[in-house]
């Protein structure tokens, strides 16, 4: 007589209540440490760090994230279409790919088409941006801050990230997230102890280049050691069914493409804003916020975005009404953890000003702190609606992306420009409150609605 299964815990039932399997279980480890390794580098950038040199240092970072004008959404693309390929696949005992073969056949052409099309990426980063970047640079040498060489050696690194960059969200697409998140949270522990190191050294902006490094040499280990058999297989199998990219992955790039190019200007022209217009020391201040922002968003997301391979496999079994199910039930849960992240770090900001702290100069006030902060909390449901709609292989966001990106990019350059970091949260809250918001909802609603997809009741779903 066989036994009946053992009842679970207390804690057993609270964290299955909240949806934490151990892709969300390494997610949420990687954004912890974030959000508590962030402070301490804060602080020791603030106490080492002149304020010129801090203004470099997050000025690098923004820069850094013109590799979307190189990657042009591909990785996006890569995640939703290789989890379709994956409902057919698995990993045997030895590592390697086992399966239908017209899937593996498709799934071996999309990963070849990647190692050339980020292969080029990457030279075209490393000639343009690096050459670039030490123009737009030098429009604001200080004396006594030595960057040329740290500069450069990041934008090589950087480089190497980008090509290494779609074969871990091939990973995350074939199912291997909890383990591609392990591997993120060895790479973000073995950064920050690389940088906090590199600071108290007297590194300087040398801190920047350990960061980029301690995060790749994990990614190398995943891809060249950990996955070998994966990316052996890849490369050895026949391709006889190859996927057809005019069809199966350009009519949602160029879509993806055109919106990872305009989101530069809606998360990452702040810092440059202010470089440029402001000097250093306000880029600093507004790249030391913006980074601690960007955590409490992370940080809430990680639900979401750690379940985006099951919402492709249960669109690929036409499972909606348990897509429907995790997808608000996460929802619900992300948005109660970005709105009490927010308003700590609100109440923490607005206590160093109150008590004049020191390291309280180098980060904004809290009026802008706060619109930023309420920003991403309303962005929060539309970042949801994101990936549940890219999970159907489709980009019917694009109209609104393109539009919001542009009036953000405005926005933070026309009110950044003449009223410094107040403006430009102004100019992001709005944007956020008043296009964002209400047209992607109605997007998403809609394309529910014509493809037949009967969901769950918001309220019911988070009590399933």
């Amino acid at each position: 007589m066989t036994a009946p299964p053992a009842a679970r815990g207390p804690l057993r039932r609270f964290v299955n209540r909240l949806e934490v399997d151990q892709a969300v279980f390494y997610a949420l480890c990687l954004r912890g440490w974030q959000f508590l390794a962030g402070p301490v580098s804060v602080v020791l950038i603030g106490l080492y760090f002149s304020p010129e040199t801090q203004g470099f240092y997050y000025t690098f970072a923004s820069l850094m994230a013109l590799q979307t004008f190189f990657e042009l959404g591909f990785s996006i693309v890569v995640i939703n279409v290789s989890s379709h390929e994956w409902l057919h696949l698995r990993l045997d005992e030895r590592g390697r790919i086992a399966g239908a073969p017209d899937a593996l056949s498709r799934l071996a052409s999309l990963a070849r088409l990647l190692f050339r099309w980020y292969g080029i990426a990457g030279l075209l980063f490393l000639v343009l941006v690096g050459s670039g970047g030490e123009l737009f640079l030098a429009r604001q040498a200080a004396p006594g801050v030595a960057w040329r060489g740290a500069w450069i050696w990041l934008v090589a690194i950087q480089s190497g990230m980008l090509w290494t960059l779609p074969f871990t969200v091939l990973l995350e697409g074939c199912g291997q997230m909890p383990i591609v998140n392990r591997y993120r949270l060895y790479g973000a522990v073995t950064a920050n102890v690389a940088v906090w190191t590199s600071i108290l050294l007297g590194a300087g902006l040398w801190a920047a280049v350990a960061v980029a490094a301690g995060r790749w040499a994990w990614d190398l280990v995943l891809i060249l050691v950990r996955y070998r058999g994966f990316f052996r297989t890849l490369r050895q199998v026949l391709i006889a069914a190859p996927l057809n990219w005019k069809t199966d992955l350009w009519p949602m790039q160029w879509r993806l493409a055109v919106s990872g190019v305009m989101s530069y200007f809606a998360f990452a022209l702040f810092t440059p804003v202010m470089f440029d217009y402001h000097g250093p020391a306000v880029a600093g201040q507004m790249g030391m916020t913006w980074q601690l922002v960007s955590v409490v968003q992370a940080v809430a997301l990680a639900w979401v975005q750690a379940r985006v391979p099951l919402f492709g496999r249960l669109v690929a079994k036409h499972d909606y009404r348990e897509l429907d199910r995790v997808f608000f039930r996460l929802t619900w849960i992300s948005l109660a953890v970005v709105a009490a992240g927010a308003s700590s770090l609100g109440l923490v900001v607005w206590a160093l000003h109150t008590r004049e702290f020191r390291l309280a100069h180098r980060m904004l006030e809290p009026l802008p702190t706060a619109l930023f902060l309420l920003a991403i909390v309303c962005y929060h449901f539309p970042n949801c609606q994101a990936f549940y709609l890219r999970a159907h292989k489709r980009e019917p966001l694009f109209p609104v992306t393109i539009v919001a990106n542009l009036l953000i990019g405005s926005g933070v350059w026309w009110f950044g420009s003449r009223h410094g970091p107040t403006g430009a949260a102004w100019a992001y809250l709005a944007v956020v409150v008043c296009v964002i918001l209400p047209w992607q909802t109605r997007i998403w609603w809609q394309y529910r609605k014509e493809a037949g997809i009967v969901g769950l009741v918001c309220v019911s779903a988070c009590l399933a």
